[in-house]
């Protein structure tokens, strides 16, 4: 089946859009969404099916799990748990925004986004349209929008061309403002580790964590 897109130019558009993502999530289908760095798709989080299906439709495995999206700077305290004090500045100065931060899950979640080795990557993005679905969903469990090994859609029509048939609805938000991935930084030690380089470069990471007399480390890694 292919996937319904929505087109979000007026107000009419961009609520049935939401309306029929957020219905979309609801029944455990996966939906495309725009975000400020590059097209996503997105399931239920507490969908174990669901997320199933996102990674099955990438063509990825359970040891690759998503990241999660989240709607405000407050469900981190949900979802983390054992919060690093550096934190709280990296959040402040970079959400929302393109730094997604792996922690260590709450214990009590019950979820089961692949294989995390009890930790959860969390990210509150900088875009009007995937923080409004947010807030009708809850948190999101997101993988950028294309085939694994393939670029990540930048618009909707790329990742029509790769999802398409995998997912229930497209909310059509243009091209994507940033077009580069997040950074990823590894949170579940006393210094923040560099897991992925992005849109947000060690010198500005530095520049916030400077005044608790700490660092990005930035040994070369798989991740």
């Amino acid at each position: 089946m292919t996937a319904e897109r929505f087109p979000t130019q007026t107000d009419e558009e961009r609520e049935e859009a939401l309306d029929a993502a957020s219905r979309a999530v609801r029944r455990g289908r996966l939906v495309v969404l725009p975000t400020d760095t590059v097209y996503g798709v997105g399931a239920d989080a507490f969908d174990p099916d669901a997320v199933a299906r996102l990674l099955g439709a990438k063509g990825r495995g359970r040891e690759m799990p998503p990241p999660v999206l989240v709607g405000t700077k407050g469900t981190l305290e949900a979802l983390a748990a054992r919060v690093p004090a550096y934190v709280a500045p990296l959040v402040e100065a970079f959400w929302p925004g393109a730094l997604t931060l792996v922690l260590h899950q709450q214990p009590s979640l019950q979820w089961d986004l692949g294989e995390t080795r009890g930790t959860v990557a969390v990210r509150m993005p900088d875009h009007e349209l995937a923080r409004a679905l947010l807030d009708r969903t809850g948190p999101l469990a997101v993988s950028s929008a294309n085939l694994s090994g393939q670029p990540a859609a930048l618009d909707a029509d790329e990742a029509i061309d790769m999802l398409g048939e995998a997912v229930a609805v497209v909310i059509d938000g243009g091209t994507s403002p940033g077009g580069v991935a997040s950074t990823i930084i590894d949170a579940t030690t006393e210094q923040p580790r560099l897991l992925r380089l992005g849109a947000i470069g060690v010198a500005e990471l530095d520049a916030v964590l400077a005044d608790l007399e700490l660092s990005v480390e930035t040994e070369p890694t798989d991740a």
